[in-house]
């Protein structure tokens, strides 16, 4: 079996790939905090800034598969994947690297594909495209960049904040001249899963196929929720008041249609109303 190190095995995506890879590879995984659900000699407490325990995981389990799902500190994130990539450069691993619709964030004129030159304002989109550029130079065709929009699942922030803001009656902001799309995690990790094991390559926009405001998508929600209170606050994203995109599309043909989902799909399995979570590639 191949070897897959996990970099965030406790998130909320990657918890989704544990479940997703473990009965194909040899799942290993680190955490900040809270422990994933692996093996105890399969985990590793593992900091960002601990660039030396870093270089010794690698060393000892010598992936051949390394999947970063990290948060944290922009600048030493920065570090911490220069050195990983320094240390895969040694091996013949593959490395999976999730990056951002905010790599775009400079242009919400249209949808943005794979083909597009990002364009980024925001320190966080700079970031995260820093980091692409600089693993591309280090690991070229050994590197996949996979961009994603806003996760959700039914342990994920943004749920348990409408969960909770109906229980207590509290307003969320939603962008109504903001048009997006969205993902789910164990949607994310099947994708994953498929990519990996027909070692696709390059750069992949991973998404809803469809797009809606941002204030669609929760009206959706709160409406098959059947809530009938004044939830939603309504805002727009910048001056002027013209529609915007922050949303990736994909010109890429690799993913067969039983990996595609749409908006409805994802609220769908939110609300426990589909299929989605048996569906096979």
């Amino acid at each position: 079996m191949e070897k897959v190190l996990i970099l965030g095995a406790s998130g909320l995506v990657g918890r989704a790939l544990i479940n997703e890879l473990n009965d194909r590879f040899d799942v290993y995984g680190t955490y900040s905090s809270t422990q994933p659900s692996l093996p105890e000699n399969r985990q590793f407490q593992l900091e960002i800034q601990e660039i030396e325990s870093l270089q010794g995981i690698i060393q000892s389990i010598k992936p051949d598969i390394v999947i970063s799902c990290l948060r944290g500190e922009f600048i030493q994130q920065l570090k911490f994947h220069k050195e990983l990539a320094m240390e895969l450069r040694k091996m013949d691993s593959r490395m999976y690297y999730f990056s951002t619709t905010n790599v775009f964030d400079g242009d919400l004129s249209k949808p943005h594909s794979e083909t597009d030159t990002p364009i980024s304002e925001s320190d966080y989109g700079k970031f995260k495209l820093e980091c692409e550029k600089m693993l591309t130079e280090i690991l070229d065709e050994r590197l996949v960049i996979v961009r994603i929009p806003a996760i959700w699942g039914k342990d994920s922030p943004r749920w348990h904040e409408i969960n909770e803001s109906i229980k207590n009656n509290k307003e969320i902001t939603v962008y109504s001249n903001l048009v997006c799309n969205n993902h789910l995690d164990i949607v994310l990790a099947k994708q994953i899963r498929y990519i990996i094991e027909n070692e696709l390559k390059g750069i992949f926009h991973l998404g809803s196929t469809d797009l809606m405001t941002q204030a669609q998508f929760y009206e959706q929600i709160l409406s098959k929720l059947e809530y009938e209170g004044n939830l939603l606050r309504y805002t727009v994203y910048q001056e002027p008041k013209d529609t915007g995109y922050f949303t990736l599309k994909s010109i890429r043909n690799d993913l067969p249609e039983s990996l595609q989902y749409t908006n409805e799909d994802i609220i769908s399995y939110l609300l426990e109303e589909s299929n989605i979570k048996v569906k096979e590639k």
